[in-house]
């Protein structure tokens, strides 16, 4: 179905980097449910043509691993095979396009059947085949295990009430895999709210709503044993109302780095209602006494008993007989009105708030006016959004009337100033009056019960005035109450506030007899009760005169209630251990009548602290008050008052460190006032009672075998942590795994797993970058912990050993940590794979022409490891440069890179790299110059990934040199060098062909000149004739042997091999015509001839040819045979033909003279040896007449001049 196509080569002619197809799939291996949702991406980049690319997703499962199954397409519908057809059909398998460029595959409903290797294929765009198409990973599905369970129920629970839910969470997957753990509220169709979570990495947190709660401790989350969680919300209130539930996840790590939730559970709810506390609420005023004198200071205290009364408004109103005095809003600011307002700067009144449930009224210098009926309101309001008031319910106690006396305090007997007393014995009084009590010796707070029995004598009846009097024991006098003769009853001074409220109670029983009655007597009742009897009769003139005065009197001792007072602390246990139970008695003496209260308080002071505070309270009235510190201790204390006594026990169970430290008991003996009220009377602390809460024994013992671990890099370390034996069946334990290097003093914290399985991880794992490679194992046996650090490093290399913390449950809840012990160590060596790379090293040469390729290889025979990556570089030395250059270089990442020496010889473009198999690596110089010789080698680093997946280099070695010499090609130019002379006539034209033999390359070009050849000055005029070449030949030789050229050179024209031509010669200036009638045929017509054009002309030839680099270079020069010209003048003499013509010239000229010496100089050596003979001889016998015939010139000096050439612009064709 589809192709897949290798592409070798590295890096495209001309250095560009041409795009190819990469096709990504997700990586694998990834581990998933069965049932669960799953989704893997898919991207192709480098590609061409659309944007929008296609996918095909196809599958080879475990038992047909070659056999290909295809799923899904996005460009054919009937791709997917029969098995997939309907999923795919019924959306249960999709594509999803993220992008033209990405698509995401979805797997809705994961089933068994699906794992196997996945390949995405993306079909090809492009215009040829160049690139990855496909790309694979591996998807392994496991049975779903996560089971999360909770008991369904419904509570009804009161405002402030705890509330616990437990949640059972198991897992049995085989891979290592992590737990998160949430309770969620829901409330109908709202979406839920997170109350507490723990989350995959053991990190506790909580939702805005419940965040501020939580760091108080007041919702927390406790994991019990292995699979239990609990949710604990201490105080409930009215929002917490709901459906609670608890939801699990599992999440597996996968290959990325990254967390998935293979799959999440939620338990059955729990549906909990939260009733509101009660709104109302109550008021009551109170103050001391209702009977006061002037100048006094009198309180009242406006009391509110409500809930939650820091949550709630309130204003409160003072009134005076019903005239407003004050108010006072939410804010506690009060306004008065302005009469008091005067008093209130005055500093006589004060209106303010004591606390938030007391409000005072206070008047620190009472007037007579102030006599009347106090009272106060109070008025809940509420808060509206925009920050308003609202007035709801107002409440308002009785009112208490007070009475403001005037100064004086004794009662005057007034007589009218027109009656007298009688004298002593005009009239004598006839009665007797006797005093009786019910007792002599009471016990404070009981009655006193006096009667007053009056006898008289037989006469006309009179009536009597009453006055009980008390006489304590400094001998002061004060009067009780008075009845006078019309039986109007008047309590004295001191007794009119306990006489209001009926405590003091004087009676006319009988017309002789009058009682008085104190009940609930006090300490200062005691003393001397006086019954003070005055007799009146009315006169003749009907005005009453006494008679006469009698008194009778009873002591009346009373026994103060403090009284031998006294209060004890026992203890039968002052040392307990954890869990045990223990009681404390607070004895109380004397044993009071159950008319007097007493309130028994038992303090605590914990174990390191200064200060005690109030554990609980028994009240007078019979409750249990707890004190604000005392949450601990609510569930698991009972107190107990003994009905026979005021003995009141102090139960604990389930004893804990918490519950250490000195306890005490103060008890306070209570009065109760006539008005109702109360007052402390006194109050006894008892002896301090210290109990010791001690821990069980530890029996905790931790294996310290030590042993020695060594182990290839990217190996798991595995570590156990053995425990022996432990204290109790019930202990957790908290694991710290310790590293110590040799370079470190102490060991390094890699991570700790507290009592309750959550996770911290130390700060050796923080800057190692561990956590991904940590693995931490609990077995099923309970006492064996396992760390495994996954693909180890040598930096990892150390010794470990682990810190093991035994903890227990106290009683109240709360882990404490009882033991720790130290296991032995394990000494763990991490070392890198043995290096085996190997290079090739064959020697080699290389020779070649320029323009041609030059393939250099490098063959790695061997590696450390299949999975390393090579970086593989290639140098090069030039002659005369020791130091070796970079010509070019593949990264490990397979990227190309270019040296110095590519930049200096212009090698970019022109480098080539191939690899047509593993290890063997192929780098092609195209084109190749002269300055690439040199001696080339490579050098390859194998690079390993460490198990942090940072590269390092392993190990490098470099191959055997290959020695590159590129030659240039060989100068083969050749030109004609047979080239006839011609003559022409003047004014006519004549052409100078330089035709070119043989050419060194088919890619040369050529730069033709034609010159104008002369004689220095010293030398032959002209050209040579056609008969004196030989002898011209042999002159040149000399020359040449003498070092110097005697011909002058003129240049005509010049074309160069890039066909720009020179300046014309200014002798043939305007006269000239360039021809080029074939690639090696130049032809030069000088037009208008003149006689001084005559002269030899030759043509030079330079061959270049183009460099690998493009520049064109000179390889060689040829010059032809020079070429002989003879311009014909019309009027042509012998003189001007002789002038015309240098070879002629020299001929006629100059060649005789040698010729006539030489002639003459043998003549006379033959002459001269015939005179040394002795025979006679004659020419005509032995020596030639030589002779020559000198023709006839006309010698002209003006012949000396060398002819003249000249050129037209347009004569050059």
């Amino acid at each position: 179905m589809k192709c897949c196509f290798q592409v070798l080569s590295c890096l495209a002619v001309l250095g560009v980097v041409t795009a190819q197809r990469h096709v990504a799939v997700q990586e694998g291996p990834l581990y998933r449910t069965e049932g669960s949702h799953i989704t893997i991406w898919c991207n192709v980049s480098g590609y061409q043509g659309p944007s929008e690319q296609n996918f095909q997703w196809s599958i080879y499962l475990p038992s047909a691993p070659e056999r290909e199954v295809q799923i899904i397409s996005t460009m054919d519908s009937s791709f997917p095979y029969a098995i997939y057809t309907q999923r795919v059909r019924g959306g249960k398998i999709y594509v999803e396009r993220v992008q033209g460029n990405s698509a995401l595959l979805h797997i809705t409903d994961l089933q068994a059947r699906d794992a196997g290797e996945y390949e995405c294929h993306t079909p090809n765009t492009d215009d040829r085949y160049f690139g990855s198409y496909s790309a694979k990973m591996n998807l392994m599905v496991i049975p779903d295990s996560l089971q999360t369970t909770a008991m369904p129920q419904t509570l009804l629970k009161v405002e402030q009430d705890p509330l616990e839910l437990t949640c059972e969470v198991a897992v049995e997957t085989f891979q290592h895999s992590h737990l998160s753990v949430s309770w969620l509220r829901q409330r109908g169709s709202e979406k839920p709210v997170e109350v507490i979570a723990l989350s995959r990495d053991f990190v506790l947190h909580s939702s805005s709503e419940y965040a501020q709660r939580q760091s108080l401790g007041e919702v927390r989350l406790d994991k019990l044993g292995s699979t239990t969680f609990r949710l604990t919300v201490f105080h409930l209130q009215p929002s917490d109302q709901g459906e609670f539930y608890c939801e699990a996840a599992e999440w597996i790590q996968d290959p990325d780095g990254s967390w998935y939730a293979m799959t999440r559970k939620r338990s059955e709810g729990t549906v909990v209602t939260v009733q509101p506390t009660d709104k109302e609420f109550t008021v009551r005023l109170e103050t001391e006494k209702r009977l006061y004198t002037m100048g006094e200071p009198v309180e009242f205290r406006c009391i509110l008993e409500a809930q939650n009364i820091p949550d709630r408004y309130f204003a409160v109103s003072w009134a005076f007989n019903s005239s407003l005095i004050a108010s006072m809003g939410p804010n506690a600011v009060p306004v008065l009105n302005s009469e008091f307002a005067h008093r209130e700067a005055r500093g006589q009144l004060k209106v303010a708030k004591e606390s938030d449930s007391v409000f005072v009224l206070k008047i620190y210098h009472l007037r007579q006016e102030d006599s009347g009926k106090y009272n106060c309101r109070v008025t809940e309001r509420e808060k509206t959004v925009t920050g308003e008031f609202i007035d709801k319910e107002s409440k308002r106690p009785k009112n208490i009337p007070i009475i403001v006396l005037p100064l004086t305090d004794d009662w005057v007997v007034k007589v009218p100033q027109n009656h007298q007393i009688l004298p002593q014995g005009h009239l004598e009084s006839s009665i007797f009056v006797e005093v009786a009590s019910n007792a002599s010796v009471i016990l404070e707070g009981e009655n006193l019960h006096f009667s007053c029995s009056i006898r008289t004598a037989g006469r006309p009846q009179g009536r009597f005035s009453v006055i009980w009097q008390l006489v304590d024991r400094q001998n002061r006098r004060s009067n009780i109450m008075w009845l006078d003769r019309d039986g109007t009853v008047q309590p004295g001074a001191s007794y009119w506030e306990r006489s209001s409220f009926g405590s003091v109670q004087m009676e006319q029983v009988q017309p002789n007899s009058f009682s008085l009655n104190i009940f609930n007597s006090r300490k200062e009742d005691e003393g001397q009760y006086e019954c003070h009897v005055t007799e009146w009769v009315r006169a003749v003139d009907g005005e009453w005169q006494i008679v006469g005065e009698r008194r009778a009197s009873t002591p009346v001792s009373i026994t103060a209630l403090e009284t031998g007072f006294a209060v004890t602390a026992i203890s039968r246990t002052p040392g307990v251990t954890y869990s045990d139970s223990f009681d404390l008695q607070c004895i109380i003496k004397p044993h009071y009548p159950s008319r007097v209260p007493v309130s028994v308080t038992w303090r605590f002071q914990p174990v390191g602290t200064v200060e005690f505070h109030d554990l609980v309270t028994f009240t007078r009235d019979g409750g249990v008050q707890w004190g604000d510190r005392s949450s601990t201790f609510r569930t698991r204390t009972a107190i107990e008052k003994a009905e026979s006594s005021n003995n009141v026990r102090l139960s604990i169970s389930r004893a804990s460190d918490t519950e250490a430290g000195k306890y005490q008991c103060v008890a306070e003996l209570w009065w109760r006032n006539y008005n109702n009220s109360w007052t402390r009377l006194a109050d006894r602390t008892s002896n301090l009672l210290e109990i010791r809460v001690l821990q069980p024994v530890t029996k905790l013992q931790v294996s310290k075998s030590k042993r020695t671990l060594t182990l290839v890099e990217n190996r798991p370390i595995q570590l156990n942590c053995s425990v022996k034996s432990q204290t109790s069946q019930n202990s957790h334990f908290a694991v710290l795994w310790y590293v110590h290097k040799p370079s470190d003093a102490d060991g390094k914290l890699i991570l700790k797993t507290t009592h309750n399985s959550a996770f911290e991880y130390g700060t050796y794992t923080e800057e190692e970058g561990l956590r991904a490679r940590l693995q931490f194992e609990r077995h099923v046996s309970g006492g064996l912990f396992s760390l495994t650090v996954q693909r180890a490093e040598v930096s990892d290399s150390g010794s470990y050993y682990c810190h093991v913390e035994e903890w227990l449950l106290s009683p109240n809840y709360a882990w404490y940590k009882l033991a720790e012990e130290v296991s032995g160590r394990t000494e763990v060596t991490v070392k890198q794979p043995d290096s085996r790379l190997k290079l090739s090293q064959v020697q080699g040469n290389l020779s070649a022409l320029e323009t041609q390729q030059v393939q250099l290889e490098c063959v790695v025979l061997n590696r450390t490891s299949a999975a390393s990556q090579l970086v593989v570089e290639w140098f090069v030395w030039k002659p005369n440069h020791p130091e070796r250059e970079t010509v070019a270089r593949l990264s490990r990442e397979a990227t190309f890179h270019y040296g110095e020496q590519a930049a200096k010889n212009n090698l970019k473009g022109r480098l080539h790299l191939e690899s047509p198999s593993s290890g063997v690596y192929r780098l092609f110089i195209q084109n190749v110059a002269v300055q690439d010789s040199g001696t080339y080698s490579c050098h390859v680093e194998e690079w390993l990934p460490s198990p942090s997946g940072v590269w390092y280099k392993r190990a490098e070695d470099t191959a055997g040199q290959t020695a590159v010499t590129v030659m240039r090609p060989d100068a083969t130019l050749q030109v004609d060098t047979v080239v006839p002379n011609a003559t022409v006539s003047e004014k006519a034209a004549f052409q100078l062909d330089c035709s070119i033999v043989s050419r060194s390359s088919q890619d040369s070009r050529f730069a033709v000149a034609w010159y104008s050849l002369r004689t220095k000055a010293g030398g032959t005029r002209g050209g040579p004739g056609l008969e004196e070449q030989e002898g011209e030949e042999e002159e040149e030789e000399e020359e040449e042997e003498d070092g110097e050229d005697p011909t002058e050179r003129t240049a005509l024209l010049s074309v160069g091999p890039d066909a720009v031509f020179g300046p014309e010669g200014s002798a043939w200036e305007g006269r000239l015509r360039f021809q080029r009638l074939s690639p090696l045929l130049y032809r030069l017509t000088v037009l208008q001839a003149s006689p001084r054009d005559t002269g030899n002309y030759s043509c030079r030839v330079e061959e270049w040819l183009p460099s690998p680099q493009k520049e064109w270079y000179r390889l060689t020069e040829e010059e032809s045979a020079p070429i002989g010209i003879r311009v014909l003048d019309s009027s042509s003499t012998l003189q001007s033909v002789i002038c015309s013509n240098d070879a002629l010239f020299y001929f006629v000229f100059f060649y005789p003279f040698p010729i006539f010496g030489i002639l003459i100089i043998t003549i006379l050596l033959v002459r001269f040896k015939s005179r040394n003979s002795s025979k006679n001889s004659d020419g005509k016998n032995g020596v030639p007449l030589l002779w020559i015939k000198e023709p006839h010139l006309n010698y002209s000096p003006t012949c000396l001049e060398p002819p003249v050439l000249s050129i037209h612009p347009g004569a050059i064709d």
